[in-house]
């Protein structure tokens, strides 16, 4: 991955820029290289803490947001782009969000996914086109992903975002980026240069890879996707998830391995709704309170004494 430079002056962002220590790099013994490629990944996971307030601050404007029905949009070109599509797409089967609740956006389209695509990431037309045929509205939350900061793809779909009253949130890892102001919410992770100068899939990508683990997470757990550690609103689409499934709800009830099982054939294998046919409930009183309280179960389960 190469990211776009900086547009101040033509000084390249500082994702771009090479350090003298490494210009002997192909030199060194393997052993040597791969400690100094290990040092960059530590110190790019490091990197996220200075950024933990603002997460806090985009995590608290999203809710609502999402708590009203919004869409979660995920923008970005390359790989910066490809990472932010992974982590929105794991959002489906890990916590059950919904489809229809979920856009990704990538410069070059799905053929990006493979390959690069010339040009893409420089089409701010295309960006604002997409937002517009999306319908980005004030309840969705529009996050972009970009290393340099400056990708004009990424910082224009967040403009155009921003004028339609959505929330949107931009993760740099060069300081002083236009993406840090083109969002409402501007994260900066600053990973600095690369070991190898502009390879921004190095420490920059393990810095946005964490950061948008951690976002998304944390949404998801404020959101009642999870209760007492366990994914419970996880999707059963293969037998090892079959088998989780009815570890979960024997070890978060306490039932026995057939009581799992039958509570989560007349759940129709909605781990949250087996939870609370096991203690007690019907499918449809389970359906019922669940919709009433947002699907969060630890609420349910506070409100009813069974």
């Amino acid at each position: 991955m190469t990211s776009t430079v900086s547009s101040s002056a033509g000084v390249p962002a500082k994702t771009e820029m090479s350090d003298s220590r490494y210009e002997a790099l192909d030199l060194w013994p393997t052993g040597t290289l791969l400690e100094a490629l290990l040092e960059s990944q530590l110190g790019a996971v490091s990197a996220v803490k200075a950024a933990l307030p603002g997460m806090e601050d985009a995590i608290t404007a999203a809710l609502p947001r999402l708590q009203r029905g919004g869409r979660l949009f995920y923008v970005g070109a390359g790989t910066s782009g490809r990472i932010g599509l992974q982590d929105g797409v794991e959002l489906i089967p890990t916590y059950g969000w919904p489809e229809d609740r979920l856009v990704l956006l990538l410069a070059g389209g799905d053929a990006a996914l493979f390959q690069p695509v010339e040009g893409a990431e420089d089409e701010e037309d295309t960006a604002r086109a997409a937002i517009a045929t999306h319908k980005a509205g004030p309840d969705d939350v529009v996050i972009g992903v970009a290393a340099s900061g400056g990708t004009p793809y990424t910082c224009a779909a967040l403009t155009a975002a921003r004028a339609a009253g959505s929330l949107t949130i931009g993760f740099s890892c060069s300081p002083d980026a236009r993406l840090l102001h083109d969002a409402e919410i501007g994260i900066l992770i600053e990973t600095g240069p690369e070991v190898v100068a502009g390879s921004t899939r190095m420490k920059a990508g393990t810095a946005q890879k964490v950061a948008l683990n951690m976002l998304s997470t944390a949404l998801m757990v404020r959101l009642g996707h999870t209760w007492r550690g366990q994914m419970v609103d996880m999707r059963i689409v293969n037998a090892k998830l079959v088998r989780r499934a009815h570890r979960m709800v024997q070890q978060l009830t306490g039932c026995t391995e057939a009581e799992a099982h039958a509570a989560l054939e007349k759940a129709e294998g909605s781990i949250k709704l087996a939870i609370l046919v096991c203690f007690g409930f019907t499918p449809e009183e389970g359906r019922t309170v669940l919709a009433e309280n947002g699907g969060n179960l630890r609420i349910v389960l506070a409100q009813t004494q069974r």
